[in-house]
């Protein structure tokens, strides 16, 4: 199993606010789901609930501790461990959040997949320390609003 992390920030780590993302850059959740689409995403129920559905052509798997919690075309684990339980519909899996499911996995990331959004957004949802772990980059897609960049180790 490959385990890459999908993330959109801003340069003080910010990814989310009150629930949801701080920008609108609808040419970043295209290559999102580009990316992501035929794969296994890997969310918390948080993230999970502030996307509203499972995200279509991918298999969705929500952590949770709530053993209650279910949702149709969804599989539910209640620890990341749990993950290697799991029949998965490709070896390429995304972690795409929030900021916990982040840091519980980042230890076993092969790379990180992150938009960099140049300019400040308030938020109260950080990315965790990953730089000293990932010291390489490459750029993957250049824009006027953001950058995209593969770091990995």
């Amino acid at each position: 199993m490959k385990l890459t992390a999908i993330v959109a920030m801003t340069p003080d780590r910010i990814i989310g606010k009150d629930g949801g993302l701080p920008w609108h850059l609808p040419d970043d959740l295209k290559f999102f789901k580009k990316q992501t689409s035929g794969h296994p995403i890997v969310m918390g129920r948080k993230t999970f609930d502030s996307i509203g559905k499972p995200l279509p052509k991918r298999q969705n798997i929500v952590i949770t501790h709530d053993p209650a919690w279910h949702h149709d075309g969804v599989e539910t684990i209640h620890s990341p461990k749990d993950l290697n339980e799991l029949p998965l519909i490709d070896q390429q899996v995304f972690i795409i959040g929030g900021a916990q499911i982040y840091q519980f996995f980042l230890p076993y990331l092969e790379d990180l997949i992150i938009t960099h959004v140049p300019e400040a957004h308030p938020g109260d949802t950080i990315f965790p320390d990953y730089e000293a772990d990932f010291p390489q980059s490459e750029l993957v897609w250049e824009q006027e609003d953001f950058t995209i960049r593969r770091h990995f180790r």
